[in-house]
């Protein structure tokens, strides 16, 4: 029997428990554990929701921002111990079933929240890589000026 706070609709009922075994019932958090795999099977177990969420025809950049908090999620919760940590605290499998719920009330379409989180996300993927070719730059400078090149 589905809790009072459980939605009524079953594949939406599905994916908010399946989130909350992974998130709420720490399951996530003990894949994270497993060296190598643990976080990666994590985020597959979560994009369940992601495939709901296309199945409904929700707004790309919802799907997009999903898939940013499956990655923010298997990019951070790799490292060893703090990972875990942020495993507990981050729940992206609730923060994607809330998208889910909350943007199918409204006809599946994106709110400015949703554009802003991925056009900050794209914003800084973009200074981070120019950060890194900049490092690599520096450091091929450095060694040639070391080994006269």
């Amino acid at each position: 029997m589905p809790r009072p706070d459980e939605p009524r609709d079953v594949e939406l009922a599905r994916v908010t428990r399946i989130a909350r075994i992974l998130d709420d019932g720490f399951v996530d958090p003990l894949l994270g554990l497993l060296p190598i795999g643990g976080d990666a099977i994590g985020s597959l177990l979560g994009l369940y929701v992601v495939g709901l969420a296309l199945r409904r025809k929700v707004a790309p950049v919802i799907i997009a921002r999903m898939l940013l908090n499956l990655t923010l999620d298997a990019a951070v919760g790799s490292v060893p111990i703090l990972g875990d940590f942020f495993d507990l605290v981050w729940k992206a499998n609730d923060k994607n079933v809330k998208l889910l719920t909350d943007r199918s009330a409204h006809g599946g379409k994106a709110s400015a929240k949703d554009w802003l989180a991925v056009v900050g996300a794209a914003a800084l993927f973009i200074g981070v890589i120019v950060l890194v070719i900049f490092a690599i730059g520096a450091m091929l400078h450095a060694l040639g000026s070391y080994f006269r090149w």
